[in-house]
């Protein structure tokens, strides 16, 4: 890409990488803020050469490690699923993973 001076760089991050979920994922959450501040310094330093460097930052998805997060919290905290699903909503900024947008 150097030598090309074109290219795009893209990491995959996450939105809790700005909003950790300190009850329940800090590592993951440390290690995508990290990413995060590390594309942004690559971004500073290869940009000017003609590269670009994106962090993507999905929202919430529902998976099977996902229930797990969801179960661990309904079992701590004493509170229905819904609820536990709720939570994790508000402390993401209300980000709903099962609706799509319509454009």
């Amino acid at each position: 890409m150097l030598a090309r001076k074109a290219g795009v760089v893209i990491h995959i991050g996450s939105i809790q990488g700005r909003l950790p979920l300190y009850d329940s994922t800090l590592p993951y959450a440390a290690a995508k803020a990290g990413l995060i501040n590390y594309s942004k310094g690559l971004s500073k330093e290869v940009s000017p050469q003609g590269i670009r460097v994106l962090t993507v930052s999905h929202g919430w998805i529902m998976m099977e490690s996902s229930e797990r997060m969801m179960e661990r919290i309904t079992d701590s905290s004493r509170i229905s699923l819904d609820q536990a699903t709720q939570s994790v909503m508000d402390a993401l900024g209300g980000i709903d993973g099962g609706t799509i947008p319509t454009i």
